[in-house]
């Protein structure tokens, strides 16, 4: 009886040291969230496809069709060429489908960019703050406090016209100009403009990422192997790169990816009111805009950039939602 119980424990032992990492339970228990992984299926197709714009889009950005005589065009307008406008045309001739996959460029490059550097911004920000304590806390946690404070939209809306309203170019690097000209798809002299709403929504945007960051920071930074970490002599700012911010991100990679639907409205709302980005460059935002005026003659109008401004929006909502319960580690697997 002992000799054939001992093949039996040999055999269990494998099975019950072999342990999943820590990604393989995140990326389950996210696959599991089915909102989510559809969230993240549709946010893929929109990103592939507005990479690949300058390769699929069936027409020029700006080249107006002369020949189309009923501006707004209904989709299915034939061109000039003999060519279908899938998605209609706009006031002036140009191809909406075409100008959509162009705004989606430039409304999700405008949202990754700045969730990206605000983020980072804020989360070096916040560790900081919370693991070095003392006066720089006290002024990084006022700030904050001050900056949440005022209400966002009435700044955005007086900063932004008042900077992007004039002729002026402001004086930009040129890789930075021409990194966001490339994102974009557009000249430097748009690229430009961009950049200016792009670093106002950044200016308006670290606080969340900070705060939370220097509250993981406060709780971490009294831990056990903190302390070990500085008994065999490592310094803080290994500490905090090493240690202290990557055992805290799971709520920024929350906080990201619900900003990132609150980036994509922010650029909306601006551009609809005029004081975000301007034409020609397309964008989601300015597309609604221009639709307003023949909405009640051609009511398909803003559906066209309506309907992905909504997906969108609500894809990465799902996905953070998906995000968060794969995060949380007080779910069971």
């Amino acid at each position: 009886m002992t000799a054939s119980a001992e093949p039996i424990a040999i055999r269990k032992i494998p099975r019950e040291g072999e342990e999943e990492s820590q990604f393989q339970i995140v990326l389950s228990r996210f696959l599991r969230h089915r909102l989510a992984v559809a969230g993240l299926v549709v946010i893929v197709i929109m990103f592939i496809g507005a990479l690949l714009a300058p390769y699929i889009a069936p027409f020029p950005r700006d080249a107006v069709d002369v020949a189309v005589a009923t501006r707004p065009g209904p989709p299915g307008t034939m061109s000039s060429a003999g060519q279908a406008h899938l998605l209609g045309v706009d006031h002036l001739g140009r191809d909406l489908f075409t100008r959509l996959l162009y705004g989606a460029r430039v409304s999700l490059s405008i949202a990754f960019i700045v969730v990206i550097v605000s983020e980072v911004f804020g989360v070096i920000l916040g560790a900081t703050a919370g693991f070095m304590g003392g006066w720089f806390d006290v002024i990084i946690s006022r700030l904050v406090e001050f900056l949440l404070s005022i209400p966002t939209l009435p700044i955005l809306l007086i900063t932004a016209s008042i900077l992007i309203k004039t002729d002026a170019q402001l004086p930009l690097p040129a890789f930075v100009t021409g990194f966001v000209s490339w994102m974009l798809a557009s000249p430097p002299q748009e690229a430009n403009k961009v950049i200016v709403l792009i670093a106002i929504l950044i200016l308006l945007g670290w606080t969340g990422a900070a705060r939370l960051m220097r509250g993981m920071a406060l709780t971490l930074r009294n831990q056990d192997f903190v302390e070990a970490l500085r008994a065999v002599g490592a310094s803080n700012t290994r500490i905090m790169f090493r240690h202290i911010i990557p055992n805290g991100l799971a709520p920024i990679l929350v906080n990201a990816s619900l900003g990132l639907a609150g980036i994509v409205i922010a650029e909306a709302t601006l551009s609809f009111l005029g004081v975000g980005v301007q034409e020609p460059t397309p964008s989601w935002g300015n597309m609604l805009s221009t639709a307003q005026s023949y909405m009640f003659q051609h009511p398909w109008l803003p559906l066209v950039p309506g309907i992905p401004l909504c997906l969108v929006t609500i894809s990465f909502n799902f996905i953070g939602d998906g995000l968060r319960d794969a995060l949380d580690p007080r779910l069971k697997r």
